[in-house]
């Protein structure tokens, strides 16, 4: 096994005492902390950054500190702590940039919608701000369009999911030939080759609006987003020949 590193132990601290807080505090916690939509009232400018802390649950915070441990350690043995925290947190805020991106587009295009059929733009922010709805959304919008326009103003994001990605995607850059392995599939496959797989198919499951084991929550787009931040930095850092040397 391989020994956990200095940075990559003190986050997974961080994330297991924000999650026993959110067992002990309750939704409190995850009004202040879980990343809302910006037109929300419960939005706050500190929310890109804590989201990524908290988590929905055990599996949840499981399998996403057990790949920190497996993919972040190696990284900043490379790295150094300065240059893997800035990459992690970077990627993190990526995960929240795209996946807002894509709500705001989803809940502009709806609402310019209800506009356009006669609803008030005020009406339409007050009733959601109430937690409300009105059917008469339902008689126009589609059944796609009306549940992305209203888990988009009324969802939350949680999860360091989109930092791991873009860690996932950094391993794949550095260890392009090591065996990766998921459970349920048990021949071993080369990252290069399962890397962009699991981007492709989370990049499915976002369009579509799937689920590959039934039920939702899963913020697809915060691991595309993750993903994509973390090639850009990878690629950008390949290109000018970045010195770990610069974060120490």
């Amino acid at each position: 096994m391989r020994n956990v590193t200095e940075t990559v132990k003190q986050l997974i601290i961080i994330n297991v005492l924000f999650f026993v807080g959110t067992l002990i505090i309750g939704d409190a916690a995850y009004k202040i902390l879980a990343l809302y939509f910006p037109e929300n009232p419960s939005f706050q400018l500190w929310q890109p950054v804590t989201h990524m802390f908290m988590h929905g649950g055990f599996m949840h915070i499981f399998f996403n500190m057990f790949a920190l441990y497996s993919f972040g350690s190696a990284l900043e043995q490379i790295w150094g702590s300065k240059k893997f925290l800035f990459f992690y947190i970077s990627c993190g805020l990526g995960a929240a940039l795209l996946h807002t991106g894509v709500n705001y587009f989803y809940f502009q295009e709806s609402l310019n919608t209800l506009i356009a059929n006669g609803f008030s733009k005020q009406e339409v922010l007050q009733l959601l701000n109430e937690g409300k709805i009105n059917t008469g959304w339902q008689e126009i919008l589609s059944v796609s369009d009306f549940q992305n326009f209203t888990s988009a103003y009324m969802g939350t994001a949680v999860g360091a999911s989109g930092a791991i990605y873009g860690t996932i995607v950094a391993f794949a850059f550095m260890f392009p030939n090591a065996e990766l392995a998921l459970m349920f599939i048990p021949v071993p496959i080369k990252a290069k080759y399962f890397v962009p797989g699991l981007v492709l198919v989370d990049l499915y499951l976002g369009i579509s609006g799937k689920s590959i084991f039934g039920g939702g929550g899963i913020a697809h787009f915060a691991h595309v987003g993750g993903a994509l931040f973390g090639f850009i930095i990878m690629w950008y850092w390949k290109k000018n020949q970045f010195n770990k040397n610069r974060w120490n």
